[in-house]
């Protein structure tokens, strides 16, 4: 299993750091957070960012993320498709196979799910479709806040499957996996080929409806159950892709480079145990 540090658990960091920090602590790859990638294109050309990444030894796994793709007014789903195209090509020119997009909230609470699928069928065929100009592929992540339209695996997976497209799949998040009320059962029956990305993440002891970004911990520090989640995918013979997804505040606030290094030691203890680690 190749293991990726993640730009979201050292937010305030910019992505010169981000390289650094994970090259430095023993990580092969690095999730990029693509407003990071803005602000580094602000000031660098493309040719810059590849070498940036050349130079470090660091492999950009997936970009993360094109948000609320779905349920859009017609100008903004325009942007969206901007967005796909652009992220996309920065993707191709770095070598980096794979671009993260999320759901939307959910516009209303009548709606019916056939028509959510269709909804998301749609747009994960037509951004699959951009992509896949520039040889990039679409993974597609689940949400487990209340507010989110797709939450579980089972939903994510059905949704997949409708697309069609062999350049979308899915992100397992396990912090959402929890928050959304996603059965173990369901990982048991997802088609390893089509999980993209796999967020290792943990969360604090707290009612599922008080869950957010913030209440993430370190791998093995909280309530999720990480070992049969690890063990389902080992089981379906997942063995892809890990990278460790933390927003905590408290943890932007420490030294970079120390927050990498516990965080592969983290993950590592909790993985080893069911994947070998590259």
């Amino acid at each position: 299993m190749l293991l990726a540090f993640h730009g979201a658990t050292t937010m305030p960091q910019d992505l010169e750091t981000d390289v650094a920090v994970t090259a430095a602590a023993g990580f092969r790859a690095l999730e990029v957070w693509a407003a990071k990638i803005d602000r580094y294109l602000a000031v660098h050309s493309v040719a810059d960012l590849n070498a940036l990444f050349v130079n470090a030894g660091v492999m950009p796994l997936t970009i993360n993320s094109i948000e609320f793709i779905a349920f859009r007014l017609a100008e903004e789903y325009a942007a969206i498709r901007v967005r796909c195209r652009e992220l996309s090509r920065i993707a191709q020119a770095i070598g980096c196979p794979t671009v993260v997009v999320v759901p939307s909230p959910t516009p209303d609470r009548s709606l019916p799910w056939d028509e959510v699928v269709a909804e998301y069928v749609r747009v994960l065929r037509d951004l699959g479709e951009i992509a896949d100009e520039f040889g990039v592929r679409l993974s597609f992540e689940f949400l487990g806040f209340g507010w989110c339209s797709v939450r579980t695996p089972r939903a994510a997976a059905e949704i997949v499957r409708a697309v069609g497209r062999a350049n979308v799949g899915m992100t397992v998040d396990a912090a959402h996996f929890y928050g959304g009320g996603g059965l173990l059962e369901e990982l048991e029956q997802l088609d390893p080929a089509r999980i993209f990305a796999f967020h290792l993440d943990d969360l604090e002891d707290t009612p599922k409806e008080a869950i957010t970004d913030a209440t993430r911990v370190l791998p093995g520090l909280g309530i999720v159950p990480l070992a049969d989640i690890c063990r389902r995918l080992q089981a379906i013979g997942y063995d892809g892709p890990c990278s460790i997804e933390l927003f905590r505040p408290e943890y932007w606030s420490w030294n970079p480079h120390d927050l990498a290094v516990k965080a592969r030691e983290a993950a590592v203890r909790v993985l080893t145990p069911h994947f070998h680690i590259e």
